[in-house]
């Protein structure tokens, strides 16, 4: 049997994940994807909007799309912060591609109050990341994807 860590998703809003049988963890560093296994040295890293993969016991991979923040690995636990997380199946497609149509019509015609174009190029980034996290998990089960890229 593979060693094991445990290892927990959360946002400002609830707990997203929570397991105990993680046998790797790729996370979506700032400098570069990080892949954690049990045992790793301590670490605290700032993450980036990208696709944080989960290999549980049995080969299960379980693909998050997180916004940023950060990871505290431990030898046998990895704690995520994120700003949002949402397991691919949580992901509505339509509405991922509605606000990044949004997010692009903000970022073509900035508004004179409201957000900033770094916030806007930051949630931007964050539907683009659900959007490849959709299309990888369909094109890994064979379904067809019918959204822009």
């Amino acid at each position: 049997m593979a060693a094991q860590m445990s290892l927990d998703i959360v946002t400002i809003e609830r707990k997203v994940y929570s397991a105990d049988d993680v046998e790797m963890v790729l996370l979506p560093g700032v400098e570069g994807d990080m892949g954690v296994l049990p045992r790793h040295t301590p670490t605290l890293t700032a993450l980036r909007p990208g696709e944080l993969i989960i290999r549980r016991a049995g080969g299960i991979e379980e693909p998050f799309a997180i916004g940023g923040g950060f990871a505290e690995v431990l030898p046998d636990k990895v704690i995520v912060l994120a700003d949002t997380a949402e397991h691919v199946d949580e992901i509505d497609i339509e509405r991922a591609e509605a606000a990044r149509r949004r997010a692009e019509e903000l970022l073509r015609n900035p508004p004179e109050e409201g957000p900033s174009l770094a916030d806007i190029r930051l949630a931007l980034m964050r539907h683009q990341v659900r959007l490849k996290v959709v299309r990888r998990r369909r094109q890994q089960r064979g379904v067809p994807t019918t959204y822009e890229e």
